[in-house]
């Protein structure tokens, strides 16, 4: 099964259960959790074809899994990601020392200036593996990948998240944690 229009499907869930739920005019509840039937219908009168199983299929394959449906498939709710104030129930871990943040070349010289900001979301988005990093950086023109030193960040006090979808997250990373730029 590959329903059609997925990828405009897995676009609109994040604009709604990340950024705008007032978009469909829902509400999220306070871990970020949005009623299944209630999301559906109103994508619906938006003129998207949702039912349970194409819903089940975005899930299942995000290529970034960033959606979670509860146990019961009555509720939907991003991973991570979000701009607006949700308690995903992260749980705190030691991460890797090592970590990467993929940005655009245009972007170093202020992140050289004063660090990775969480800037509109909830938290500085980090990833385990270099290739993926890259992939996020050329998204937004010249990728270029950033060494975090997050095993000596957390040794010093630092708090790290791994969300359900592999990203780890922390609140800022400070310029003396950044390290090797890598161009690509």
């Amino acid at each position: 099964m590959n329903p059609p229009n997925i990828k405009r499907i897995s676009k609109f869930l994040s604009l709604v259960l990340r950024h705008k739920p007032e978009v469909l005019g829902i509400t999220l509840d306070s871990n970020g959790w949005a009623p299944l039937d209630e999301l559906m219908a109103k994508m619906r009168k938006k003129g998207f074809s949702v039912d349970l199983p194409t819903i089940q299929y975005v899930v299942d394959n995000n290529n970034k899994q960033r959606f979670k449906l509860d146990t019961d498939n009555n509720r939907i709710r991003a991973n991570q990601g979000h701009s607006i104030d949700v308690d995903v129930e992260l749980k705190e871990q030691k991460p890797p020392e090592f970590l990467y943040h993929g940005t655009a070349e245009k972007n170093l010289s202020a992140i050289e200036a004063s660090g990775l900001k969480k800037m509109n979301r909830q938290h500085v988005h980090l990833s385990h593996e270099k290739e993926t990093a890259n992939n996020v950086g050329s998204r937004y023109g010249k990728p270029v990948v950033l060494t975090v030193l997050a095993g000596k960040m957390y040794a010093e006090g630092f708090v790290f998240f791994l969300s359900e979808n592999g990203v780890w997250l922390t609140d800022a990373v400070p310029v003396e944690y950044l390290e090797a730029k890598e161009n690509n």
